[in-house]
């Protein structure tokens, strides 16, 4: 049954992360802006859920799992990622390829920071 639960979230996690990227979307851009908007968003959003949701609200172990490997692990994309870095490579855009892997982790980790403090300081309110 778990992997039922994860392939619904998972299909409700890629149809998000389609409509946010379109959202985001630039034909002409040189920097991926809507994988990394995404990313990070992802990242805050599962560490939110890990500190708050997960915690407070009893789910079974396939339900977290589904939240969590479904559909923000559609959601968020790390070979979209990979390979836009690529094509800035191969395009000589090395500083900005470097630029956004560097972006892409750091501000990861900042933004699951950031969701762990958004429910440590609204627990203390």
């Amino acid at each position: 049954m778990i992997y039922f639960y994860v392939g619904i979230a998972g299909s409700l996690g890629a149809m998000l992360r389609y409509g946010v990227g379109l959202a985001f979307y630039q034909a002409d851009a040189v920097f991926p802006v809507s994988t990394l908007i995404i990313n990070l968003a992802g990242s805050f959003l599962l560490a939110w859920l890990t500190a708050s949701i997960f915690h407070a609200v009893k789910l079974s172990p396939a339900m977290k799992t589904a939240i969590g490997t479904g559909f923000v692990g559609s959601f968020t994309t790390f070979s979209t990622l990979s390979v836009e870095t690529i094509n800035l490579f191969q395009d000589e855009r090395q500083l900005l390829a470097v630029f956004y892997v560097l972006i892409s982790i750091f501000g990861g980790l900042a933004m699951s920071k950031l969701g762990y403090r958004a429910v440590v300081r609204s627990e203390s309110e």
